[in-house]
């Protein structure tokens, strides 16, 4: 009964909305109509149906009174989820540094196998004499994990004979 007595009483409110008002609301309500014909009980919106909603939320300042079928908070959200994917998508490419060449990691292990007592620095100066810059974070990150490899034991140390030259 209220809902009937509610749309007399719109009906001459309507005669002081402009056309395009009362285009955008027949268009919304067209709209909720067709996603609940399309669906069962409980209505799932797909993206075109959001995309529709968070366009309307734009272009309509009367939206949320002829939302039926969703919570307008529900298109708030999906409207905010739309401009971040937006500018995620503008600002493009890929953020950080950038990737390491693979002949480099390749010369990185095997400098760091042919030389065992050398560590990250010494490889890194040694890089930098041939020409290839690279931080010692790099190095760290790509050479291989040190496998059971114990540095020299002091008796060691003294019988190398690079010592006695």
């Amino acid at each position: 009964m209220v809902a009937v007595l509610s749309a007399l009483f719109g009906y001459p409110w309507a005669w002081f909305r402009s056309k395009h008002q009362l285009a955008l609301e027949v268009l919304a309500l067209r709209h909720q109509i067709g996603v609940l014909k399309r669906q069962g009980r409980r209505p799932i919106l797909h993206g075109w149906d959001r995309y529709f909603w968070a366009t309307l939320r734009r272009t309509w300042d009367g939206w949320r009174a002829a939302l039926i079928i969703c919570a307008p908070e529900t298109v708030i959200g999906w409207h905010r989820a739309g401009f971040r994917l937006f500018w995620r998508w503008r600002s493009g490419g890929r953020v950080g540094r950038p990737a390491t060449d693979r002949e480099v990691v390749q010369l990185i292990h095997r400098m760091w196998a042919a030389n065992l007592s050398w560590g990250s620095p010494r490889i890194r100066d040694e890089l930098e004499k041939l020409g290839v810059h690279v931080s010692t974070a790099t190095i760290r990150k790509y050479r291989p994990s040190s496998g059971g490899r114990r540095s020299q034991s002091c008796r060691t140390f003294l019988r190398n004979p690079e010592l006695l030259t």
